[in-house]
């Protein structure tokens, strides 16, 4: 049995461990809540998307939409968690950087009053680049999905 298969889930995670693991806030922070982590393999996030995102008053007025490019920041912050918490460096202050993005596609535009799930898995990983392959579904149907690659680093010196 490999290790990835060894480790039990974890979670759910409310917002302050979400908080605790990202340093992403309002109005980036695009993860809610975490409903399973099994280290050093997956994720299981939500995001629930509200009329109340700032975006939606310019994207589009009268049909609202989420930016595709959120959606991938959305799978891409889930991605930080994953990585933090598989890499045991929550509360380290350590940051997850984007890398490269490949392979997106959308496949159904996102809406107000939906909750986005986001579901992201380890393709690779070592001790400060991690590739990751995640995709957004709602109600089980895959709205969005995409490849891409991470570095975990420190935070800038002030």
């Amino acid at each position: 049995m490999s290790e990835a298969t060894d480790k039990a889930a974890i979670g759910p995670f409310d917002i302050r461990r979400v908080l605790a693991a990202i340093p992403h806030r309002y109005p980036m922070l695009l993860v809610d809540r975490v409903e399973e982590i099994i280290p050093d393999r997956s994720i299981a996030a939500i995001k629930a998307v509200t009329i109340n995102e700032p975006f939606f008053q310019g994207h589009f007025p009268g049909r609202p939409i989420m930016p595709g490019v959120l959606i991938v920041e959305a799978l891409a912050q889930a991605a930080g968690v994953l990585a933090v918490e598989s890499l045991g460096l929550s509360g380290s202050g350590k940051l997850v950087y984007f890398m490269s993005i490949d392979g997106v596609k959308f496949r159904v535009p996102v809406e107000p009053g939906v909750l986005l799930r986001l579901e992201v898995e380890f393709v690779q990983k070592r001790a400060s680049v991690c590739k990751f392959a995640g995709k957004a579904l709602i109600d089980g149907k895959v709205v969005a999905e995409a490849n891409f690659t991470a570095m975990i680093a420190d935070p800038p010196s002030n």
